[in-house]
């Protein structure tokens, strides 16, 4: 059977009028085989082509119109199609089979998008910031410490697609935790969808608690007894870094939140009970973030008044040696001024007199300012 006809018989459930315009893109399409995941011959960006009858994966093989041909005649399943970082003619032929909108298709190439969730017609996209904590020996005010990525996912009654962007926020252990638990995966797609989801979630409190530990680490230091020689830059990109995981988690809020209230026909109305567990995590998370910014600015604030604190000891330090030296300076001053008729001159003990007299002065002046906290 021609690739042409299996389009007709997969496109047959929904409108026929686009049915030759199918065609016609299939037969200049070559066939397509993703049961391998190292191989794409929609190019390299497909990681794995699964189905999952009664929430159990079934052993298809072939090219996606035939996996989703067979998954549709026999009702009851659905095909989980994951991709990294596809271009455009890679997607086409994954847009045309599943009929997504070109806005999401858009999307979902391009990335760079906020959290969010749309509807188009009866399939669900949901984009996700995904986060990494970037490992560091110390701590620098050019360290990375936050890397993000994006997951985009479409929901319909039958299938999900997954496009990964970034280096990290790898589906596949997910997908093994979930072939472990049948029941759940039995559920659908919107099961999927929660596990991305929920995943996501998890990963953002890891990076939150190791991100405290910097963040410990430097108002230790900054407490210390040396506490004013600590670069502030350290500080800032912590700030910086903190932008980054806000922009990633505070806006996904919303979206969650449609998830676990507003109806939709792809998500099962037990799974939205889910979403707001998740949507429950999301919240922890977002308020861990803005107690590290208010504790970031104090720490940052009391790293500035240490500085001050300690530019003020070393000025009253430069004070008292002044006001010391200032003493022989004035008295040697005086008897450099070669007048005839000076006291003391000449006599026997006048020197070591002028010399008494100085270091007497001096010795008074240094337990002063040792007495008042200056030296």
């Amino acid at each position: 059977m021609t690739m042409a006809g299996n389009l007709r018989k997969v496109t047959g459930l929904g409108r026929t009028g686009g049915l030759r315009r199918v065609a016609r893109l299939a037969r200049r399409r070559p066939r397509v085989d993703l049961s391998h995941p190292a191989r794409s011959p929609l190019g390299s960006s497909v990681v794995n082509c699964v189905t999952y009858r009664d929430g159990v994966r079934t052993p298809e093989v072939g090219d996606p119109v035939q996996i989703v041909e067979r998954m549709r005649r026999g009702r009851g399943g659905f095909v989980w199609l994951g991709l990294h970082e596809p271009t455009d003619q890679e997607f086409a032929g994954v847009a045309e089979l599943f009929d997504l909108h070109p806005l999401a298709v858009e999307d979902a190439i391009e990335a760079h998008q906020r959290p969010k969730v749309e509807r188009y017609g009866e399939t669900l996209f949901a984009v996700f910031k995904t986060v990494c904590y970037v490992e560091h020996e110390q701590l620098t005010a050019t360290s990375e410490v936050v890397s993000t990525g994006e997951i985009m996912v479409f929901v319909g009654q039958d299938f999900v697609i997954t496009v990964r962007h970034g280096r990290h926020g790898s589906l596949g252990p997910l997908r093994e935790g979930l072939e472990t638990d049948p029941v759940q995966l039995a559920k659908g797609p919107s099961a999927v969808l929660h596990a991305i989801a929920d995943h996501v979630v998890d990963d953002f409190l890891g990076v939150i608690e190791a991100f405290q530990a910097d963040i410990d680490h430097v108002e230790t230091e900054v407490f210390a007894e040396h506490g004013a020689r600590v670069d502030p830059g350290r500080i800032y990109q912590l700030k910086r870094e903190l932008l980054e995981l806000r922009r990633a988690v505070v806006p996904l809020g919303r979206p969650l939140e449609e998830l676990a209230t507003r109806p939709a026909r792809v998500v099962e109305p037990e799974i939205q009970a889910y979403f707001r567990d998740v949507a429950d995590h999301l919240l922890r998370a977002t308020e861990q973030i803005a107690a590290f910014d208010e504790l970031l600015n104090s720490i940052l604030q009391a790293h500035l008044a240490r500085v001050t604190v300690a530019q003020n000891e070393d000025m009253r330090k430069i004070t008292a040696w002044a006001a010391i030296i200032a003493v022989p300076t004035m008295v040697c001053g005086v008897y450099g001024m070669n007048f005839d008729h000076m006291p003391e001159l000449r006599w026997r003990y006048g020197y070591a007199l002028v010399i008494g007299v100085i270091a007497v002065a001096c010795v008074a002046l240094h337990r002063g300012f040792r007495r008042n906290g200056w030296l």
